[in-house]
C-alpha cells in the first residue's frame, strides 16, 4: 500500500493535468463538488481539517471517520434557486474487531420539474431531472497521529429521458497532532469515470480535485481556524475573459500578469473558516468561511456583494444538533443550507 501511493498521486496529478484549465463547467456530476451539510456551507463549501463526531465529514474526507460517529444519523438539504434542491443522508457506524469506522450516505440533486414542448413550443407535458450518489466508505487510525480513509461512490443521472452513470474514489489521509491541536489533511476526491453517457458522445471527465489543508484550535479561545487550498493539480484556474479589463484583487488593486494578477489566482486556491465553539461539551456553535474563487467567479463586475462569504450556526436541543448556514453566491441569490443529526446511543441512555 504504502508503495502504491507515490505512483498514484503522480498518476493523478498527469491525468488531471491533460483537462482543461477552466475548473467549472468542462466536468460532469459537478454536483459531487456541493458541500454536504450546513456546517460545511457556513465554512465556504469545504472543510477537510476536522475530526469530530460529525458523520458529514466522512464524505468529503475520509479520513475524518472515528469512533465517535459510531450511530450518527445525519440529513441535510440545500434550498438552492427556484425549486432546485439537493442534500445528504449519512450514517456511520465502527466495528471494534476491525479498528475501523465505516460510513454510507446517499448525495441527491433535484433539478425540479420542467415543461415538455414539442418543435413548436407547445407544451405537451413535463420531465424531471435529478443526480445521485451513493456512497459507501472506510477509515481508521493507522499510527498514533497518522489516519487514512477512503470512499466509493457509483453516480447515476438522468435529465428527462437522457441517463448516465459512473464510479468514483476518495482517498484521504490526515495528521493529528493532539498537544497543539493542529489537524493537517491531503484528500484526492472524485477520481475515477463516467461509465454510461447521455449520448453516444465520448466520456466526459469527472470534478476530479485534489485538496490540502491545515486547522488549529487555539488554546485560550474557543475558536478553530481552518485553511483549505484547493486544485493541487494545477496551478492557473482563472477563466481569461478576454472583455475583461478587471484587475482588481478583493477590494483593492493589485499588478496583473497578462490579464489576470497573479495574487488573485493565488488566492483563487484557498477557502478560510472559522468556528466558534462555546460551552463544555461544544453545543452551540458559531461559523463563517470565504472563499475567494467563488467571490471572483460569481460576482457581478462593478457591483459590491457578499458572493463568496458564508456564515452559520448550530446547537444541540436535546438529542439533536440542529445547524445552519448560509451561503451567499451571488447577487441575486444565495443558497440556505439546513441539517439535523442525532445518534442513536443517546437514546439507548433514555430508556
Amino acid at each position: 500500500m504504502i508503495k502504491f501511493l507515490p505512483n498514484f498521486l503522480y498518476f493523478s496529478i498527469l491525468t488531471s493535468s491533460l483537462q482543461a484549465q477552466v475548473v467549472g463547467g468542462d466536468n460532469v456530476f459537478e454536483f459531487l463538488s456541493l458541500s454536504p451539510s450546513a456546517r460545511i456551507s457556513a465554512l465556504g463549501n469545504h472543510l477537510i481539517t476536522v475530526q469530530d463526531d460529525d458523520v458529514n465529514l466522512a464524505l468529503l474526507n475520509p479520513a475524518a471517520l472515528n469512533p465517535l460517529m459510531h450511530n450518527q444519523l445525519a440529513f441535510s438539504h440545500n434550498f438552492m434557486v427556484s425549486d432546485i434542491g439537493g442534500g445528504y443522508v449519512g450514517y456511520g457506524h465502527h466495528i471494534d474487531k476491525w479498528a475501523t469506522t465505516f460510513h454510507g450516505g446517499i448525495q441527491y440533486l433535484d433539478y425540479g420539474k420542467f415543461d415538455a414542448t414539442d418543435e413548436t413550443g407547445a407544451v405537451i407535458g413535463d420531465f424531471k431531472a435529478n443526480d445521485y450518489a451513493f456512497t459507501v466508505g472506510a477509515g481508521r487510525q493507522l499510527y498514533e497521529r497518522v489516519s487514512i480513509g477512503a470512499n466509493l461512490k457509483f453516480i447515476t443521472s438522468q435529465l428527462e429521458s437522457y441517463n448516465a452513470n459512473g464510479l468514483a474514489t476518495d482517498i484521504a489521509a490526515m495528521f493529528h497532532d493532539t498537544a497543539s491541536q493542529i489537524n493537517v489533511t491531503l484528500v484526492v476526491r472524485n477520481l475515477g469515470m463516467q461509465f454510461r453517457t447521455y449520448t453516444d458522445g465520448d466520456r466526459e471527465p469527472l470534478p476530479f480535485e485534489m485538496q490540502a489543508g491545515i486547522s488549529k484550535k487555539l488554546k485560550h479561545l474557543p475558536f478553530r481556524f481552518s485553511i483549505v487550498y484547493r486544485y493541487l493539480d494545477r496551478w492557473n484556474i482563472v477563466y481569461d475573459d478576454p472583455n475583461s479589463n478587471e484587475n482588481t484583487f478583493f477590494f483593492g488593486e493589485e499588478p496583473s500578469i497578462g490579464n489576470n494578477s497573479f495574487t488573485d489566482n493565488l488566492a483563487r486556491h484557498f477557502v478560510f473558516s472559522g468556528e466558534f465553539l462555546f460551552g463544555q461539551k461544544e453545543n452551540f456553535r458559531l461559523r463563517f468561511g470565504y472563499n475567494h474563487l467563488q467571490r471572483k467567479e460569481l460576482t457581478v463586475r462593478s457591483l459590491r456583494s457578499f458572493s463568496g462569504f458564508s456564515l452559520g450556526a448550530g446547537f444541540k436541543i436535546n438529542r439533536f444538533r440542529v445547524e445552519f448556514g448560509r451561503s451567499f453566491v451571488h447577487l441575486g441569490a444565495g443558497q440556505s443550507h439546513f441539517s439535523i443529526s442525532t445518534n442513536f446511543k443517546e437514546f439507548k441512555k433514555k430508556l
